[in-house]
């Protein structure tokens, strides 16, 4: 009927005039309003003409969810305060319970609150005997000093490498019993002059053919087992070393020299008696 805007203390009125098509004839009428979400209306009785009001009533205020009324005002409830260790949960004060641990399953670990299987930890990479670890891959140690009586060059090519137990037997043989003398220093000395001077294109020439080689390492195998002998001197001692040194080089050139020597001259007089 009309749009009506309250007063600043909230009261409000209006005057509706009584004709027109909205009051045609007597009878019951009600009147709504509408503010701000509040409902109300009122009945009453029109007789017409000179007919007076006859008043039907308020309708109860209903307040929407969530709002409370005082006072005859829908309000939103402040929020109710909850005892130390309790929680409010619709509208009540409550314990809460307490979370349970969680406890993973065989071979899971609890990250972040969830259980996941852990990637498996990585073996560590254990290198050899004279080899080291760079980056990520084990090599072989280079040593930069200078050997007493330098690389066993031959050996070394025949057998493949510097850490084939057969070189390495040489070198201790040489080192730790030859050149701990005087004398054997001065053998060493000289044997060098002589051995250094041939042995690099050996050494050449085995790497470049297999066969050679193979043939190289079956020629110094049994004089490299004689050398056992010398491990039998004690360090220091010339007089030791030196009897056990010839010993070795007497029994070498009868290996090398005086068996070959004596067999051919036998298969040779073999043949000649035949013919």
């Amino acid at each position: 009927i009309a749009q009506v805007h309250p007063n600043t203390d909230g009261s409000f009125q209006t005057s509706v005039k009584a004709d027109g098509p909205q009051f045609k004839a007597p009878g019951d009428y009600k009147v709504f309003a509408n503010f701000s979400g509040l409902k109300s209306e009122i009945k009453f009785k029109f007789t017409g003409g000179d007919g007076g009001i006859v008043s039907g009533g308020e309708t109860p205020i209903t307040c929407p969810t969530g709002q409370t009324l005082v006072n005859g005002k829908c309000v939103v409830p402040e929020p109710k305060s909850c005892p130390t260790g309790q929680t409010l949960v619709n509208g009540k004060c409550i314990v809460p319970e307490p979370e349970k641990p969680i406890t993973c399953p065989p071979g899971e670990e609890l990250i972040n609150g969830k259980c996941i299987v852990p990637e498996p930890e990585e073996e560590p990479i254990v290198c050899g005997k004279g080899t080291e670890m760079v980056n990520g891959v084990c090599q072989v140690i280079k040593d930069d000093t200078k050997k007493p009586g330098g690389a066993c060059l031959i050996a070394t090519a025949a057998y493949g490498t510097e850490l084939a137990p057969q070189v390495q037997f040489l070198r201790e043989i040489r080192d730790n019993t030859v050149m701990s003398t005087s004398s054997g220093m001065a053998f060493m000395s000289g044997f060098n002059q002589i051995y250094y001077s041939f042995s690099p294109t050996i050494a050449d020439l085995e790497r470049e053919h297999p066969m050679f080689q193979e043939a190289v390492r079956a020629f110094i195998t049994p004089m490299i087992s004689t050398l056992s002998i010398m491990t039998l001197a004690e360090d220091g001692s010339d007089a030791q070393v030196l009897g056990l040194g010839i010993s070795v080089i007497v029994l070498n050139l009868g290996m090398y020299i005086a068996a070959p020597t004596v067999i051919g001259f036998k298969v040779h007089k073999h043949l000649k008696s035949r013919k």
